[in-house]
């Protein structure tokens, strides 16, 4: 290892024992990913906050209790609890208690109360070419995809460490010649622009990349439009569920990717797959395990959590109508998005319509749902690929309008216009 003068000193315990511990778990970390250099980060994303049981909370008190603050900005990922509304939901009180608990720890560090899987709509979102260490997964591929900052899978633990030192491995997709494309992904002439432009098509793509890559890099061809930030942000959060993709490039969109040359560093990529509307169709229809008509139980949308661009859309298709009974839509964001949404005439169009907003967590990271509720429509292949594992659901994936149609008819509707 090559350390630096800072690195020594902090190994040494000369920062404090809380940097101490920090970087001891750094360095051990060697062996496993290979580095010999550490390099400094100017922000930090953590997912450490996501309340796992009484290990992940004694973590997080321990480097507390040792004065821990982190070097540079750090926003928050989801927790483990809605710390205002827990008591709305199926939460054990000492889940509660314990998920809180760890929140404060984050707090005291000096980490930024963002509390939300989608930082990048915050005022604290990173630039091109800024060098930070996130962890979660979709947050990751936006950072390294969508704007150019440049950061490593983190797993958690490990992301809450860097932040406090300021240092990460100097390595994988910090460094220029480690983002080139690995795989060429093409669409096929034959997929029509209404499809291209719907906001279904993109999760889908996403899926299909990421069961692609795996942990490569893919690269997008072929795409017709300008997608929004909202449809990217679903192509980040599929492609890192149904695979590993930390990046990935669409030419002509992302930005390290104005060229297909400039996507492959002019390398030759190892793969090439031609993507039509039959693979489309075919991988729409993977992430359902709901046959169409069936009964619901929940609606679940935010995963990533919700924009105010996305709430607009979604108050516009409720707006004077009702939630079936037996029916509840859930839709998760940062307290920040909910506070516009709550002081504009959207916060009553959802309130009448029978939305719940839920802030700080995640239905997949906190028993909010309990027992009760076994069949979820969702317009997130997030959701849709957790939900049969981790909340034992069966999950029908849509449109957030065949989820709205969906909720108020009590049963899984897909309209499914783009498809034809």
């Amino acid at each position: 290892m090559q350390l630096s003068d800072y690195d020594k000193a902090s190994i040494a315990g000369e920062h404090g024992a809380a940097s101490q511990m920090a970087m001891s778990i750094i360095l051990r970390m060697q062996s496993i990913l290979g580095f010999d250099q550490l390099m400094d980060i100017s922000a930090a994303h953590i997912d450490s906050t996501v309340y796992m049981g009484i290990a992940t909370m004694e973590f997080a008190e321990r480097l507390a209790s040792l004065g821990a603050k982190v070097a540079v900005p750090s926003t928050l990922n989801v927790s483990g609890v809605d710390e205002t509304g827990w008591r709305s939901w199926s939460v054990p009180p000492e889940h509660a208690a314990n998920a809180y608990r760890q929140m404060v720890a984050y707090e005291s560090m000096g980490c930024i109360p963002t509390w939300t899987c989608a930082p990048y709509q915050t005022e604290h979102r990173p630039v091109f070419g800024q060098q930070v260490a996130a962890g979660e997964s979709n947050a990751i591929a936006f950072f390294n995809s969508i704007i150019g900052a440049r950061t490593e899978r983190y797993p958690d633990l490990l992301d809450i460490c860097c932040a406090i030192t300021g240092r990460v491995p100097k390595m994988g997709l910090h460094l220029s010649q480690n983002r080139a494309g690995d795989l060429h992904v093409i669409l096929e002439d034959d997929v029509p622009d209404r499809l291209m432009e719907s906001d279904v098509f993109f999760p889908v793509i996403g899926h299909i990349m990421g069961q692609l890559a795996g942990q490569e890099i893919p690269v997008l061809s072929g795409l017709r439009g300008s997608p929004s930030e909202d449809q990217l942000k679903a192509v980040c959060a599929a492609a890192a569920t149904s695979g590993g993709v930390a990046m990935f490039h669409i030419v002509g969109v992302t930005p390290e990717a104005a060229t297909e040359s400039d996507a492959f560093l002019d390398s030759i990529p190892r793969q090439t797959y031609r993507i039509g509307r039959r693979e489309l169709r075919t991988a729409y229809e993977e992430l359902s395990t709901l046959p169409e008509g069936s009964p619901i139980e929940l609606v679940l949308l935010g995963s990533p959590h919700f924009s105010v661009d996305e709430f607009r859309r979604l108050a516009n298709l409720v707006k004077g109508r009702k939630c079936a009974g037996g029916v509840r839509m859930i839709v998760t964001c940062s307290r920040v998005v909910r506070e516009i949404v709550k002081s504009t005439e959207m916060g009553v169009i959802l309130e009448d319509f029978g939305v719940s907003l839920t802030v700080d967590t995640c239905p997949l990271t906190t028993p909010m749902l309990g027992d009760s509720r076994k069949t979820i429509v969702t317009n997130s292949a997030k959701y849709a690929l957790y939900s049969p594992g981790l909340l034992n659901a069966d999950a029908a994936f849509g449109s957030l309008e065949d989820c709205v149609e969906s909720a108020v008819q009590g049963k899984y509707i897909v309209e499914g216009s783009e498809w034809e």
